[in-house]
């Protein structure tokens, strides 16, 4: 082993105000070794490898990230407590990490937060554990949080207030510690909210009902859905939702984004591959808001929440020609015609002077068992070759209601998602057979 200067200390050595030490000897020998490795690493060939040797690679180099990472929660941690931002008129020692790293402010705040806490005497283990390279910095944060989570009192059923021995967080920090060497960060995040179980039975149900009820109410308290539209055709937004009710919505499209509900076609991109579960739950939240009954809003003024769109009756008949919708926005006659055979959208049609034609019939959607009649006699989407069963189909009226069409079994059919939106584009032309199966073709 090679011997490493020793610096010398300089206490007591007076610097003018605002002047630079000269670099440490000690200092710039572990950094230049530190670099020299890591070149080393970098200088081996992978693809010569064996399997084994680059799953060698793989572990010891995750193993050596969390310890360069506890070092430099560290020195982060040195420099906060020297208040290094101070020279700079940084607030705080993550606007000064900020600056220098090109961190984010936010991702600088909460891994000086977790340097910080590392310092704890309370979380000295996991830190220990993580410069060991036993431990994830992920896993760091989550058993940092679950301790500090816990309360220093809890109420009883008995409605006695109970406090909390210090002993209990260092039982719950080592049991989390142990439990990391199996668990991932996620699955310990759940193990930490209950950890109490574990450590503190005989607290845990209380303390598990206040928490919950917390959590509730600050769900609750903090709803938001924002949406705006960039001007090119595609809105965007975000929204905060309570867990329960995410999951619930999460569900909903997973059922419609199913793959078994879609055919290969549906399943497949623009360029032939495969479409990402992101893309399909997209699509699948498109399909969950153009179906959501109308007649399930609630009303405003006496009318339904609905969606209207306005158009000339030249419009209306029209392959190439718009349609407005009552906010301004803009689409295409044939997704109006589209959207008209079951989504919330009442279609005004006006003649030469703006005036209204027609309102809209309000029976324009099929009813329920209207739509059992078809899947049995249908059986599914209708396109020939498609194998999309009834409940994955939309109903299609064959003479477009948009035009005058009956909300009827004989002018219905089933279609999925993608042929009824082919049956609405004026790129296609569809042709119904005696078998009551239709085929689409590209015009030319």
């Amino acid at each position: 082993m090679s011997a490493v200067p020793v610096e010398q200390p300089h206490e007591g050595v007076w610097r003018a105000p605002g002047a630079v030490p000269e670099a440490s000897p000690m200092v710039s020998h572990v950094l230049e070794r530190m670099h020299a490795s890591l070149a080393e690493v970098s200088e081996v060939a992978l693809g010569g490898l064996s399997d084994a040797d680059v799953v060698r690679l793989v572990d010891e180099l995750t193993g050596v990230t969390s310890r360069l990472t506890r070092e430099l929660f560290r020195a982060v941690a040195e420099a906060d407590r020297r208040r290094l931002g101070d020279a700079t008129g940084a607030r705080h020692i993550h606007q000064w990490w900020a600056g220098r790293s090109r961190h984010t402010h936010a991702d600088a705040a909460r891994l000086s937060r977790l340097a910080r806490a590392l310092e704890d005497d309370l979380h000295a283990p996991t830190g220990r554990a993580l410069a060991a390279g036993e431990l994830l910095v992920e896993q760091a944060s989550v058993i940092v949080h679950a301790v500090d989570a816990i309360p220093a009192t809890v109420r009883t059923a008995e409605g006695a207030t109970r406090i909390i021995d210090p002993e209990v967080r260092a039982q719950a920090r080592d049991h989390l510690l142990a439990a990391a060497a199996e668990h991932d960060a996620k699955a310990l995040r759940r193990l930490g909210k209950r950890i109490l179980d574990v450590v503190a039975p005989e607290l845990a149900e209380s303390q598990e009902a206040s928490t919950l009820a917390q959590e509730e109410s600050r769900a609750d308290a903090t709803a938001a859905f924002e949406l705006h539209d960039d001007g090119n055709g595609r809105c965007h937004g975000r929204f905060t939702l309570p867990s329960h009710i995410g999951a619930m919505l999460k569900r909903h499209l997973l059922a419609l984004a199913n793959p078994a509900r879609h055919s290969e076609a549906d399943l497949r991109d623009e360029t032939g591959g495969w479409k990402p579960l992101r893309r399909r739950l997209g699509e699948a939240f498109i399909e969950y808001v153009e179906r959501y009954p109308v007649d399930a809003t609630p009303t405003t003024a006496g009318v339904n929440a609905t969606v209207v769109v306005t158009m000339t009756l030249e419009q209306l008949l029209g392959e190439h020609a718009t349609a407005m919708l009552d906010d301004g926005t803009r689409m295409s006659a044939g997704q109006a015609r589209r959207l008209a055979c079951e989504a919330g959208i009442i279609p005004v049609v006006l003649d030469g002077s703006s005036m209204p034609l027609d309102l809209g019939r309000r029976r324009r959607l099929f009813t329920k068992a209207q739509r059992i009649a078809l899947g049995l006699r249908d059986g599914g989407c209708t396109a020939r070759g498609c194998e999309t069963t009834a409940s994955g189909c939309h109903a299609h009226h064959d003479d477009p209601w948009s035009r005058g069409g009956l909300t009827d079994l004989l002018n219905g059919r089933l279609l999925c998602p993608r042929h009824h939106r082919l049956a609405h584009d004026s790129r296609y032309a569809m042709t119904v057979h005696s078998d009551n199966k239709v085929t689409f073709a590209r015009r030319t």
